[in-house]
């Protein structure tokens, strides 16, 4: 419900000249809408939803001490109002004698409507005013900036406190309920505190949103920051930091379930492709081994790698994978799952790079075979196959390269002097350009 704004300003004149007759109703005038705005001010204030909750509510803390200031200052403002009204009445009779006021009636209106007439006691809360008095004498112009300081302040507090009251309550309800959803579906993937992380976040998120909820309701207060250099009635936001943590943490947990969801889905799948990928790896690393054999006996005076086992760890590991999808032991099986892919690629990669480290010097072989044919067939195109040289130089190459074991680096030296006597020969049997053959310079 709104509250009306600050009461409005008294306008009279400080005391002077005794007022006339048409002074004096003006005056009067002016001040019965004043007490009119005011009055309406001060209903709404006592009919504020947030007044209403503050008055019913088991308050604590800094809320607590700051509502029992603020009823003191609403006990206080409704003081200062009787008295500013009982001024007014009494204006209003002394005017009411007659039709035109003798100097005595303008005195005493002077007196009540410019000067200090008003007297208002002291024990209506003397702790929120100051020292304590018997009774204190204002003018009306000076009533009425005391209540406008009482009701912005009063407002100030109920409005802070209903707005906290207003966003923050219905907002980690509404979280809570998505929190239940949350525990519910993390409970049929076998989520629990003390089996996985997630379900350990789960209790502690519902531990932090009940203990914030009841620290709301009993100080909403705590949970207020002022607008900077906002003077206005409820000038500020509500403190949403602790509720926006926990909202974070359940997203980060909702999609930790997601992925425990999302393995129970696909488990199947998964397993039958870590079965692949661990199986090729097993045949790479066979094939490397017997390769190595074969260059161990085929390749003399070169380093070959020792070739590992299978990877046996990785087997057992999957076998627990096997039997945690059997047993729909999801949170398990989901990080054990992502392990064991990257560590399955990886040894199919080493795997497969042992193959390559073990079959290089059979590699440098072969190449150096085609080297020496392609070199014979370049031999064979230009009619110079049947020079003794080379056949001697080939032959030399070829026993080497064929024979076993094969001494790569006497082979590769055999096939370098072949390729040097086919360039010397083909730049012999060079044709000479037309002008040297007509013996011109």
């Amino acid at each position: 419900m709104g509250v009306a704004g600050p009461f409005p300003g008294y306008a009279g004149r400080p005391p002077g000249p005794v007022m006339d007759r048409d002074e004096a109703d003006r005056a009067l005038a002016r001040l019965g809408a004043e007490h009119e705005a005011i009055e309406t001010s001060l209903l709404a204030l006592q009919d504020h939803a947030g007044r209403r909750l503050l008055e019913g509510a088991d308050l604590t803390g800094v809320t607590k001490e700051r509502w029992a200031v603020t009823e003191q200052r609403i006990t206080l403002l409704w003081g200062y109002f009787d008295a500013y009204a009982g001024a007014i009445d009494r204006a209003r009779e002394i005017r009411a004698r007659r039709r035109y006021p003798n100097r005595d009636d303008l005195l005493a209106l002077t007196d009540l409507l410019r000067g200090q007439g008003v007297t208002v006691a002291s024990g209506a809360g003397p702790s929120v005013t100051g020292p304590a008095r018997l009774a204190e004498r204002f003018t009306l112009e000076e009533l009425v900036a005391r209540m406008n300081e009482l009701y912005a302040r009063s407002l100030d507090m109920v409005v802070a406190s209903d707005s906290v009251w207003s966003a923050l309550p219905a907002r980690i309800d509404l979280l809570a309920a998505e929190l239940r959803r949350t525990r519910s579906l993390a409970h049929s993937v076998g989520v629990r505190p003390g089996e996985h992380p997630a379900g350990d976040d789960l209790e502690s998120i519902t531990h932090e949103l009940t203990t914030l909820r009841a620290q709301v309701i009993s100080d909403p207060l705590a949970f207020w920051l002022p607008g900077p250099g906002s003077a206005a009635p409820g000038g500020g936001r509500p403190d949403t930091a602790r509720y926006d943590r926990a909202a974070r943490a359940l997203d980060d947990v909702r999609r930790e379930i997601e992925a425990v969801l999302a393995v129970r889905q696909d488990a199947e799948q998964r397993l039958v492709h870590l079965r692949d990928v661990l199986s090729r790896a097993d045949r790479t690393l066979a094939e490397a081994r017997s390769a190595r054999g074969e260059v161990l006996a085929k390749i003399a005076a070169s380093e070959v790698p020792a070739v590992s086992g299978p990877p046996t760890v990785l087997q057992e590991r999957l076998a627990a994978a096997s039997e945690y999808r059997r047993h729909a032991q999801w949170h398990r099986l989901s990080p054990l799952l992502e392990s064991l892919e990257r560590e399955a690629e990886d040894e199919l990669l080493r795997a497969r790079e042992s193959l390559t480290a073990v079959t290089a010097p059979l590699a440098v072989r072969a190449e150096l075979r085609g080297r020496l044919d392609a070199y014979k067939a370049k031999v064979a195109r230009h009619g110079l196959a049947e020079d003794p040289v080379l056949i001697e130089r080939y032959d030399a190459a070829r026993r080497m390269l064929w024979s076993a074991p094969c001494d790569l680096r006497v082979a590769a030296q055999a096939v370098l002097r072949y390729q040097e006597a086919v360039a010397e020969l083909l730049h012999a049997h060079r044709p000479s350009p037309p002008e040297d053959r007509q013996g011109r310079p």
